[in-house]
């Protein structure tokens, strides 16, 4: 429901929009488009992965990996693993439901979450360029650091 609200409300903003201004509504709606373009290979090599990743590994695989059970160490892997790679966030929370859909911990997503939107490995030459290699690598590593304690309040919290 709370769609449909949000989409006509959109529409109802964009209609105003081109009441004020034509040309700058026409003009933000293909930057739009273009950033959606440069965003959409990515978002579905990762929906793509996870697909895959799903149809391969069975929930009782994915639930000794990071489930509940998998304690600490499941963390770890988790928090490795969103390090490591580069998921926008609009893809890597609905990732994240089908992973606990699938038998994943909650602390164990709060890791990789946490890590994801966190911690870039893959980012680290740009930000390097900018920030420093010693910057980066302090960021980088209270990042890390930070997840296993949003990992632990989870854990309390939900678990």
């Amino acid at each position: 429901m709370d769609s449909y609200l949000f989409y006509g409300l959109t529409i109802l903003l964009l209609a105003f929009s081109f009441y004020k201004d034509k040309k700058k509504s026409l003009m933000s709606l293909k930057k739009g488009w273009k950033a959606f373009e440069n965003i959409l290979p990515e978002f579905l090599v990762v929906i793509l992965l996870v697909g895959v990743m799903l149809a391969i590994l069975n929930p009782q695989t994915i639930s000794n990996l990071i489930g509940k059970e998998s304690g600490w160490m499941g963390v770890v892997l988790a928090a490795v693993i969103g390090s490591i790679t580069l998921i926008p966030g609009f893809v890597a929370f609905p990732t994240a439901h089908l992973l606990l859909q699938a038998g994943a911990g909650f602390m164990q997503i709060g890791a990789l979450i946490s890590t994801l939107m966190m911690v870039g490995i893959v980012t680290m030459p740009v930000e390097i360029k900018y920030f420093g290699k010693r910057m980066t690598i302090l960021r980088n590593l209270m990042a890390f650091v930070f997840s296993f304690f949003v990992a632990f309040v989870i854990g309390k919290v939900v678990g």
